[in-house]
């Protein structure tokens, strides 16, 4: 049994990584989770919560998944992509996707002026449309200030840790992206010392790359890297 973990990213959820994670379930047999982060979910409660307790969260749906699987397979968006390069650094993983990792830091006054901008839509009736909108909404004066210090401090602690991933990985960013530079894609190839990389832009997209306008592409290009068993360098 193949089995693959896709780690949501800060304030998120599994909503961040749904048409990826559909995609996966319904192309192949494998065992897809997508668990929650302690304090992340439909409801933040992340007054309370430290950077150190999502890393043991994704390692322990890791540890269970791995129990069930002999191939593993590891995505991660966002925080979650640097969630993901620390446990692949670990442990024994298969391959590694990371989406939109935050290898440099978000930028918050960038995610206001993204929902501020969804009001355009609000005149034009496609405010239910507007995929930032419904991804912000919820986040809007949630997030205390104390959680944006733990989300810095994991970024800190998990780069230190990208020199020791050996795992085939595949880097996506969108080029629309105005919370992590995707010039972050060529960083983490220079830091991640594995052999086989592939990094692809996406023209199109912004931060929430698997919901963004390249996402059929997106999924078809995780999917093709995952089931690839060629072990031929890969060009970047």
């Amino acid at each position: 049994m193949t089995g693959c973990l896709i780690i949501h990213g800060y304030t998120g959820s599994p909503y961040e990584v749904g048409p990826l994670a559909e995609y996966l379930r319904e192309h192949t047999d494998w065992r897809i989770d997508v668990p929650t982060l302690p304090g992340h979910g439909s409801e933040l409660a992340l007054e309370n919560v430290s950077y150190k307790s999502w890393l043991v969260a994704a390692e322990n749906s890791l540890k269970q998944l791995k129990t069930k699987s002999d191939k593993i397979y590891l995505i991660g968006f966002s925080m979650g992509g640097m969630i993901a390069a620390y446990l692949a650094s670990k442990h024994n993983i298969d391959k590694l996707v990371l989406l939109a990792p935050s290898g440099k830091y978000l930028s918050f006054r960038q995610m206001i002026r993204d929902f501020t901008g969804a009001v355009t839509d609000g005149f034009k009736g496609k405010l239910k449309q507007n995929n930032l909108y419904l991804h912000y909404k919820r986040k809007w004066g949630t997030v205390p200030f104390k959680a944006n210090i733990e989300f810095l401090r994991l970024v800190r602690f998990t780069r230190q840790y990208l020199n020791k991933v050996t795992s085939p990985v595949l880097i996506a960013h969108g080029q629309q992206d105005m919370m992590v530079p995707y010039k972050t894609g060529y960083y983490l190839d220079k830091e991640i010392t594995s052999e086989r990389k592939e990094v692809v832009f996406f023209e199109r997209s912004r931060h929430l790359i698997c919901l963004g306008d390249d996402h059929d592409a997106l999924n078809k290009m995780v999917y093709d890297f995952l089931i690839n068993e060629k072990e031929e360098d890969v060009v970047t």
